[in-house]
């Protein structure tokens, strides 16, 4: 059995955001195994609920249903995290992900394509510069900001410009605020991950499926057969990883993306 606060993160406090399925509860389970004392973030009030009973009996857990479009719930919730004291490590892995094609048919009911592109643009990266930023006066030399991007952010994807754009720019984001938050001691991080068996990830398969008129079993075989290592990421294949990051064992690491894809990008 693994040793318990093998990162030094017991009784550290933990926000991450997007916990309540998927990659974000993945990260929470690891953070939970290590001691940490989370507090986790979601929109889905029911799924966050359901997350932190899951949770509960391996770490102290606080949950807030809080939309990070919305400026003020955000500035609200940050000053009861700051008044809870220091926070060591930020996940920023809320998102969503869906295609916006540039020449896509005319839909019934009408899509507006400009609010689409730019709610999702809006949604992954605004919300990260938001919040770290609410969060920053939390946060002390030794602290760890992790934010999630793509292995699509470090290529071009057919019909998901919108979602590859934003995962373009929290690198660069990443990558700035490294050099802004670096003499204060936080460093800043960026993980890559490839296809991991989550909701979102399947819908932008059947989404591909569709377009390349292969079912969404068809499509997947595709997928992985361009991986050195040719099956589907569970969550908790990459979560260590958000650990380490966050660990003093990273404490070199600052400005860098981080690929977990299975050998699909070598960077």
């Amino acid at each position: 059995m693994a040793r318990k606060n093998r990162y030094g993160l017991a009784g550290q406090r933990a926000l991450i955001t997007g916990a309540a399925r998927g990659i974000g509860l993945g990260i929470a389970e690891a953070f939970a195994a290590e001691g940490a004392s989370l507090i986790l973030l979601d929109r889905d009030d029911a799924a966050l609920a359901a997350a932190a009973e899951k949770l509960s009996a391996r770490a102290t857990v606080a949950t807030h249903a809080v939309d990070l479009g919305d400026a003020a719930a955000v500035a609200q919730f940050a000053a009861e995290v700051r008044d809870g004291g220091e926070l060591r490590v930020l996940v920023n892995n809320a998102g969503i992900e869906y295609p916006t094609p540039i020449d896509a048919p005319p839909r019934i009911p009408p899509v507006d394509v400009d609010a689409s592109w730019s709610r999702l643009v809006d949604n992954n990266v605004s919300t990260i510069f938001r919040l770290t930023r609410a969060l920053l006066p939390a946060m002390a030399a030794g602290s760890a900001v992790i934010n999630q991007a793509s292995i699509w952010g470090k290529m071009g994807v057919p019909h998901f410009s919108a979602y590859v754009a934003s995962k373009h720019a929290i690198i660069g984001l990443t990558r700035s605020l490294a050099w802004e938050l670096g003499p204060r001691g936080i460093r800043v991080n960026a993980v890559c991950p490839g296809w991991v068996k989550t909701e979102a990830a399947l819908r932008s398969a059947l989404a591909m499926a569709e377009t390349h008129g292969r079912s969404v079993e068809e499509e997947l075989q595709h997928i992985v057969a361009a991986q050195a290592m040719p099956r589907l990421l569970e969550p908790a294949d990459i979560a260590g990883l958000y650990l380490f990051l966050a660990s003093d064992d990273a404490r070199a690491i600052t400005g860098e993306s981080v690929v977990a894809a299975l050998g699909e990008v070598m960077s």
